[in-house]
């Protein structure tokens, strides 16, 4: 007897509808699986059979073969055991096939029958929505996940037992049912706040711009200095995630396996902060089978690179892409995915290698050759395409004793939104939504100079020797700049300020 049972694949972030068939036929015992299985769901064999035996029910002796279709599809996790392990129950007629009917059912097993949580349970509740697939049976500690996609009824199991007797009509799965508000803006650390940071007024006015206009940074300065402690505060004044924001960005972690069972929604926007010690597959995604990197768990938030040239050189060029395109393709012989990475990078870096050129305080040991080696670390090209360098000199400690407030992040973040709120009019029914994702066609439409605000930075572009790209980046900023001020024509003090933040370009030099 062949059943069939509806579930789905992980591709990308997206997931694709697998329909498990079951076919149990006389001959001798044989457990095989096509359809391109990975070896995890080549594994499952065991599990499947153990899971069974132990949760009171005979194992067929017999050939079973599984079908895992569309068959030219990839396949790969554990979420395939339950969906495998009830087709095979229902082929042995102790299930009926037309229970199975109207429902998308995943999981993983562990040995002794019981159900555990997988990846991708957002996704897939899509999946089923879009497919008409009213029901979807998950393991319990998927629940609030999937309860985030609207229509849809979600039944949470514990036990393969469970899910038997409900499909045998001898007990009732419970519904799972949300209680309270789904999306509530919740601030990532209350801890956290620029209040907390004495002086360093221009680093923190090219943080407000960074934020409103979604632009990239690189912070250089000794050790100390607070770069650090402003990047990690950049999240608290960037606008909370949209609801749509939030659902793409719940979809990435829950594929890649960081979303905590007990959240269902990401609400607030992430901050990642990898080792420089990391791969390029670990920072960009790959692997085997594809994985999200950190660029795409970092999608609507901030990516934050420390020691930014102590990263290998290779793995900081596959930054370029990305941070043009606002996405990262993986690519292998089969097939290819997509993975969102639309993030702020923070980089911060020391101007040198012992870390105290140019700080008054602290003599430097590094000679000329040793500093060029040091800051070419940094390709040309990937320097283009952050905005805004500035240097973050030491506090002193008269800065550090005032008595005087600081602003804090609240105010802050009130005129972000405002700057982004311009922005949103502005680029109405486009593909881009802030300055700095401003295509080189739309730039002389979008930044409008005054004459003298043109002549500026001809002259800028030509003493200091900017690229056309660098160019670009200044407009951008400087379109920024403008719009924190509200001015539709970006003049001359925007093309001077935006200019100052080109440290690297203009007077970073031996």
């Amino acid at each position: 007897m062949i059943s069939r049972v509806v579930t789905s694949a992980i591709l990308g972030i997206d997931a694709i509808k697998v329909e498990v068939e079951v076919d149990i036929s006389y001959g001798l015992p044989a457990f095989n699986i096509v359809g391109l299985p990975e070896a995890s769901i080549k594994e499952s064999k065991e599990r499947v059979r153990a899971a069974i035996k132990n949760s009171g029910f005979e194992f067929p002796n017999d050939r079973i073969t599984i079908n895992l279709a569309p068959a030219d599809l990839k396949k790969e996790g554990t979420s395939f055991d339950l969906p495998i392990a009830l087709g095979i129950l229902c082929s042995s007629r102790i299930i009926k096939d037309e229970a199975l009917k109207g429902f998308l059912i995943t999981g993983e097993l562990s040995l002794d029958g019981n159900v555990k949580g997988v990846r991708g349970i957002l996704s897939m509740a899509i999946l089923a929505k879009r497919e008409g697939i009213e029901r979807i049976i998950c393991p319990k500690e998927n629940v609030k996940e999937a309860s985030i996609v609207e229509g849809l009824r979600v039944y949470g199991v514990e036990h393969l037992l469970d899910i038997v007797h409900f499909f045998k009509g001898s007990k009732d799965l419970e519904e799972y049912r949300r209680e309270g508000s789904l999306f509530e803006f919740k601030r990532r650390d209350e801890n956290l706040d620029f209040s907390d940071i004495r002086g360093l007024s221009h680093a923190k006015r090219a943080m407000e711009i960074v934020a409103s206009g979604a632009h990239n940074i690189l912070l250089i300065g000794p050790p100390g200095s607070g770069k650090t402690m402003l990047a990690r505060r950049l999240p608290t004044i960037l606008p909370p995630l949209t609801y749509e924001e939030a659902i793409e960005t719940t979809r990435i972690h829950s594929v890649a396996g960081t979303l905590s069972s007990e959240i269902g929604l990401i609400t607030e926007r992430p901050f990642r902060a990898p080792h420089h010690t990391i791969s390029d597959a670990g920072l960009i995604g790959g692997g085997h089978v594809p994985r999200p990197g950190e660029i795409s768990l970092a999608h609507n938030g901030v990516l934050f690179l420390d020691e930014f040239p102590e990263f290998r050189r290779n793995v900081l060029d596959a930054l370029r892409q990305p941070i043009e395109d606002g996405f990262v393709t993986v690519s292998r012989v089969t097939h290819s995915v997509t993975y969102p990475a639309n993030f702020i990078l923070v980089a911060a870096m020391n101007p040198c290698p012992c870390g105290y050129f140019g700080d008054r305080r602290r003599a430097c040991t590094c000679s000329p050759s040793m500093i060029r080696r040091y800051r070419s670390r940094i390709s040309g090209p990937l320097l283009d395409r952050i905005d805004i360098q500035i240097e973050v000199p030491p506090v002193g400690l008269s800065e550090l004793s005032s008595a005087s407030d600081e602003e804090s992040s609240e105010k802050m973040r009130e005129r972000v939104i405002l700057a982004r709120r311009m922005q949103e009019e502005r680029f109405k029914g486009k593909r881009f939504n802030f300055n700095s994702r401003i295509p080189p066609r739309y730039i002389k439409r979008y930044c409008l100079m005054t004459p003298s605000a043109e002549r500026f930075i001809e002259e800028a572009c030509e003493r200091f020797g900017f690229s056309p790209r660098s160019y670009h980046r200044i407009l951008k900023v400087a379109r920024t700049i403008a719009d924190m001020e509200g001015k539709e024509i970006i003049q001359d003090h925007h093309i001077q300020e935006a200019i100052h933040y080109r440290a690297m370009d203009r007077k970073f030099s031996i």
